[in-house]
């Protein structure tokens, strides 16, 4: 019973979700000066202030992080299973 309950309203959640993004979701015409644009502004603005090397700086320091935190934790891991194993024998 707790399954199916757990599958109903999983559907439901799913099948209001796609409802909401498609009727959200206005077609517009493209044309010749949506393609002859080769112009973006924020990065222009953000290059021109020196702004753009903190944003730069900001992703790979986090992306640095999450990299150290998942060794370490494959190194917690290893080393639990490495007691796990030893203990079992």
């Amino acid at each position: 019973m707790y399954k199916f309950i757990k599958i109903l309203l999983l559907s439901f959640a799913l099948s209001f979700s796609f409802a909401e993004t498609s009727m959200a979701q206005e077609k517009q015409k493209i044309t010749e000066q949506d393609y002859a644009n080769n112009e973006i502004e924020m990065a222009d603005t953000m290059r021109s202030n020196g702004k753009i090397y903190i944003v730069v700086a900001t992703i790979i320091s986090l992306f640095a992080g999450i990299v150290v935190y998942l060794v370490m934790l494959d190194k917690k891991i290893g080393a639990l299973e490495k007691n796990i194993l030893d203990d079992s024998i």
